[in-house]
């Protein structure tokens, strides 16, 4: 059995998208699952042991180009794929498998996507996390409402040894004589994701206070917004900080979160990395909701406000008060730390 799947464009997305391919094997163990995917996701993807191939698209995301898509999908003819799974709700994300003539083509109704998938499935929204909107594609029209929980679901699992965590400590100089404590300050989705700096500045004072070292992770991006954060720091205090943020590839990101003991992040990708690699973690919700998206980790916390306006879903405040974020004490994050390192 030969499986091709049109994975997400998203790091979140593309992690929780392991659970599926987890499933699969499950149901299929000798199954052939290739997943076709952005440049960016092959790293990620070579870390998931369920998956033969990473095939990249060249196409950026939300670029149409209906020849390329053609000639992608034509390419794909030979390689005998019986089924394909679109994760991804366009239109256009169903073309590649269509014109690829595989047989069976399941995913859940887009935009426009009748005659494209021939194993639609009617109303994702009866699923109410994402990751069970994944698995369940792994199971029959008939059977998935009956078979698939958020408590039965596979977690994502990144592979990431010892000796890859040593060189990519090794790659950035960096030390393990302390415990370390990972923050992820930011959130591509917008700044009603984004805990405010100071917060941050005031879990990591703690954490470095009581023997830890942070280190800091991020895209080219959050740069500005770790700089800020190590800055609030004391001089002796930013000798065990270092802002790695735009410094790493993503996967040498995978690898040192994975050296974490604990990591605190906003709900972004990071977030599901940090999951999947078996770190404690506190999951920071601003603007979002982890009745959609939690953090699938063993040992997590989710913290977040109780005020009326949230979630909202939105990237940015609608009343311009941030107060879903602002008025997320530092302490809930500390004591959340502290309590997941009393389990341990």
């Amino acid at each position: 059995m030969k499986i091709l799947v049109i994975g997400p464009s998203w790091v979140g997305d593309m992690v929780m998208s392991q659970s599926l391919y987890r499933e699969l094997k499950r149901l299929h163990p000798n199954a052939q699952i290739d997943v076709m995917a952005p440049g960016w996701c092959k790293p990620i993807l070579a870390r998931m042991p369920e998956v033969n191939q990473a095939i990249e698209m060249p196409l950026g995301h939300g670029a149409f180009d209906l020849k390329t898509r053609y000639q992608l999908g034509k390419s794909l003819r030979q390689q005998g794929y019986s089924q394909a799974y679109v994760l991804p709700n366009s239109a256009k994300s169903a073309l590649i498998p269509w014109f690829a003539n595989i047989p069976t083509r399941t995913g859940w109704k887009g935009e426009m996507r009748y005659g494209l998938l021939n194993d639609l499935r009617p109303n994702r929204k009866v699923f109410q996390y994402m990751v069970e909107r994944y698995v369940a594609l792994a199971h029959s029209k008939d059977t998935m409402l009956a078979t698939v929980h958020l408590e039965t679901c596979l977690t994502p699992l990144l592979t990431s040894t010892t000796e890859q965590q040593q060189q990519a400590m090794q790659a950035h100089q960096l030390s393990d004589e302390r415990p370390t404590l990972g923050l992820c300050p930011g959130a591509e989705f917008g700044p009603a994701k984004r805990w405010p700096e100071q917060h941050y500045a005031a879990v990591a004072r703690d954490a470095i206070e009581h023997g830890k070292q942070v280190w800091l992770f991020g895209s080219a991006k959050d740069r500005p917004v770790c700089d800020a954060i190590r800055n609030q720091l004391t001089p002796e205090q930013q000798t065990h900080c270092v802002n790695l943020a735009g410094q790493t590839s993503l996967i040498e990101a995978v690898d040192l979160i994975a050296h974490c003991e604990q990591v605190v992040s906003n709900d972004s990708g990071l977030m599901h990395v940090a999951a999947a690699v078996g770190c404690q973690l506190v999951g920071v919700y601003g603007s979002s909701s982890p009745k959609y998206t939690p953090p699938l980790a063993k040992e997590f916390a989710m913290v977040h406000t109780d005020i009326e306006c949230r979630p909202c879903f939105k990237r940015e405040c609608p009343y311009g008060h941030l107060k879903c974020l602002t008025e997320l004490e530092p302490q809930r994050v500390i004591e959340s730390l502290k309590k997941l390192a009393e389990k341990a």
